[in-house]
Parts: C-alpha cells; sequence; structure tokens
C-alpha cells in the first residue's frame, strides 16, 4: 500500500480544498471525479486510504466501496451530502471506516484521516497472534481470512475486526460504548445502532451453519450489551 490519499468528489473546489489541507499535513494526493476513475486509481494505485463521495457520476460511492473491498482493505472515509442514517449505516455495512456529513470541517477531516491511520499502525503491531480457532471456527488476522466448518466466509473489514475482538475475548460481555471505542476507534463519531447492524450481519454469515459441532454464538446480554460465547462440548 502507498503513502497516498485518494480523494473522490465531482466538485472540484471541494477536491482541491481536501488537497489543499492533506499535503499542508505532509500527505500525498491523488483525486478521482468520477466513481470508474476512483476504481481504476485504487487498483492502479493502492492508496494508504480513501476519502469518497457518496453521490458520484458513472458509479456511486456505495458501488465503489462495494469493489474497492473485493481488492483491498483499504481504509476508507465516505462523504455525504444527504445526512440520511440509511446512507451512513449502508456505507459502514459495506466496509466504510467513518463517514462525515457535507458541509464538513477540513481539519476535522484531516483529523479524522489521521486518527484512522494511527489506528491501522496500532493494529498491524498489536496483533502477534494471527490464529483464532474454535471448534467449527478459524479466524486468520494475517490472511483475514474466517472458516466456519469447511466454508470460508466472506466479511467486510469492520466485520472482521468486530468478530476478532469477540473471538479474543470469549465469555467477556462488552457494551456497545466498548465495542465502538475498541473496533471503530476512541474518536469514531457514529451511534450506537453500527455495532447492532453489524453483530446482525456478522450472525448471519457465521452463524447460519452453526453445529452442535460448532458450538459459538454471539450472545446478546440484554440491557448490556454482547459477548463471544464458546459452548464445551
Amino acid at each position: 500500500m502507498s503513502d497516498i490519499i485518494l480523494v473522490v468528489d465531482d466538485e472540484e473546489h471541494i477536491r482541491e480544498l481536501v488537497r489543499l489541507y492533506l499535503e499542508k499535513n505532509g500527505f500525498t494526493v491523488a483525486m478521482a471525479a468520477d466513481g470508474i476513475e476512483a476504481v481504476e486509481k485504487a487498483k492502479t494505485l493502492k492508496p494508504q486510504l480513501i476519502i469518497l463521495d457518496i453521490m458520484l457520476p458513472k458509479m456511486d460511492g456505495l458501488d465503489v466501496c462495494r469493489e474497492v473491498r473485493k481488492i483491498s482493505d483499504t481504509p476508507i472515509i465516505m462523504l455525504t451530502a444527504k445526512g440520511e442514517e440509511f446512507d451512513k449505516v449502508l456505507g459502514l455495512e459495506l466496509g466504510a471506516d467513518d463517514y462525515l456529513t457535507k458541509p464538513f470541517s477540513p481539519r476535522e477531516l484531516v483529523a479524522r484521516v489521521k486518527a484512522i491511520l494511527r489506528r491501522v499502525v496500532i493494529d498491524d503491531t498489536l496483533h502477534n497472534e494471527d490464529l483464532i480457532t474454535y471448534p467449527g471456527l478459524s479466524i486468520n488476522h494475517s490472511s483475514r481470512e474466517v472458516q466456519v466448518g469447511d466454508n470460508l466466509v466472506s466479511l467486510t473489514p469492520k466485520e472482521f475486526d468486530l468478530l476478532w475482538f469477540l473471538a479474543n475475548n470469549p465469555s467477556k460481555v462488552f457494551t456497545r460504548e466498548q465495542l465502538l471505542t475498541a473496533v471503530w476507534g476512541y474518536d469514531y463519531y457514529g451511534d450506537l445502532r453500527t455495532v447492532d447492524t453489524h453483530i446482525k450481519r456478522l450472525r448471519e454469515k457465521v452463524e447460519r451453519d452453526s453445529t452442535s459441532a460448532h458450538a459459538f454464538h454471539i450472545k446478546t446480554i440484554w440491557g448490556v450489551g454482547y459477548k463471544f460465547e464458546v459452548q464445551e462440548p
């Protein structure tokens, strides 16, 4: 992954404003004005982070996010002018790391870029153990692969991070606030329903094939939060 930040927005003045602030903070910036150009540059430049507007010509930001997630775990900050919860939640479900509603402060955007990149560095250095295994479940942090029984399960980056954290702490109950802090970062600005949405999708993917041989569950502790539970055979 290169040290380039890819800025994707169809409004030139926004691209230039973001570029100016990022370059002042020492970042190298590449730009794209539509969704197709964004996917092409994401593939060729392999940026360190992508700032991605939702409303784009040729291919919208949500579809760009889908395409990028097929090839890369590059952090993505989504921009939306709508301010609608649907867009924010869907963007996060597709694998975006954060979102910002227009109009936004360029300084706040730069602060979020730095915070996400700090988390990436910390995440890479903290995970000395690369493999978690339980009966019927294997989670490989290096390859970011999850196997349930004999099947590989496809997860978004945040779904993987959430499962990794919970499986690393079996039987411990975490509140939604604690999960937001641990998985999304202390400076994440989203609401608590983001956790519920990701838990629901995670259960659908990893528990659908669960049998008595794969006796693990992400259990809801009503009024508190969630825990990863393993039933002894």
